[in-house]
């Protein structure tokens, strides 16, 4: 059942013995700004009851809730909250959000000037009840005694203050937070390029010690290498010199001259014309022309020599005298 009320619609009828809420049908009556869901057995808030944006005044009182929604400060347009004897502990940080900030500041200039546009936007949470609920102690003296209208109504305004609070030290807290974690993000890729370049450091100093490895063991090869070669033309030497020894020495080798080669025509031809000489003077050939010639010419020679040789002696004799 549903019945009038100033400008919205209330519903209280028929909404008695309740477990859960009937959020789907709430939803379907967008009028119902004043809901009244006292004296059930609630004992949480589906996550989807934050939809009922609509709600002016919602009445939870002795029921059985041990928390709210975490998104309960969706309902913007709340003003009137009666939470008495439930089983709270504490309040969500978005409770904090039923004090819809302005658009800009409601200061005495611009109040004068449109006072409707700057109150429009004070739809904040106006009266709260607590009473009757196991609240932290700091909340519980925040919130008060709310014995009368007065005092349901500071009440609003100090718990609606302290959760501000809690929410701007929360977001703090993130943002230190997210901070620390962005410093170290930071110094863990600082970190990672510092490791990095130790690793391309190391890297680049093991392939040089590499380097210079393989070049002193090519050094040392190629003066092992060198080495041995002395030693075996060494060895050679010393191979060949006892049997250098055992020889008897050789007259040096002299290059020929052309006088030596002269020397060699010169007895050729000499042993050509004593074979001829004697061919003429001992075989039959004595009587042909040429030996005739030859012996002639020989006989003449001979006598020649002989008349110089004497006249070589009387030469001498003189000297002597």
């Amino acid at each position: 059942g549903a019945m009038s009320r100033g400008k919205g619609l209330s519903l209280k009828d028929n909404l008695c013995d309740l477990n859960e809420v009937p959020v789907r049908e709430l939803a379907a009556l967008p009028k119902a700004t004043v809901l009244d869901l006292s004296c059930n057995n609630l004992i949480s808030l589906p996550s989807d009851f934050c939809s009922l944006m609509h709600l002016v005044k919602l009445d939870l009182s002795k029921n059985r809730l041990q928390q709210l929604p975490l998104d309960f400060g969706r309902l913007v347009n709340l003003q009137h909250l009666d939470l008495l004897n439930n089983r709270l502990v504490t309040l969500p940080v978005s409770f904090a959000q039923l004090k819809v900030k302005l658009p800009w500041s409601c200061d005495p200039t611009a109040m004068l000037l449109q006072p409707r546009l700057c109150c429009a936007f004070l739809q904040n949470l106006k009266w709260l009840d607590l009473k009757d609920n196991p609240l932290d102690p700091v909340l519980a003296k925040v919130a008060g005694d709310c014995l009368d209208e007065k005092q349901c109504k500071q009440a609003a305004v100090k718990v609606l203050q302290h959760m501000k609070a809690i929410q701007s030290e929360q977001d703090r807290q993130r943002q230190r937070k997210l901070q620390a974690e962005r410093e170290m993000e930071k110094k863990r890729e600082a970190e990672q390029r510092a490791k990095e370049a130790l690793e391309k450091e190391l890297r680049k100093r093991e392939k040089a010690e590499e380097k210079e490895r393989r070049r002193r063991e090519y050094d040392a090869q190629k003066a092992a290498k060198q080495e041995m070669e002395k030693k075996t033309k060494k060895e050679a030497v010393h191979t060949r010199k006892p049997a250098s020894s055992s020889r008897p020495p050789q007259p040096p080798l002299h290059k020929p001259s052309w006088s030596r080669s002269v020397l060699r025509v010169l007895l050729f031809v000499l042993f050509c014309i004593l074979c001829t000489l004697a061919a003429c003077k001992l075989t039959e050939l004595q009587h042909q022309p040429l030996c005739v010639s030859v012996n002639t010419l020989y006989e003449d020679v001979v006598a020649a020599l002989q008349n110089h040789k004497t006249l070589q002696n009387m030469l001498q004799h003189n000297s002597h005298q």
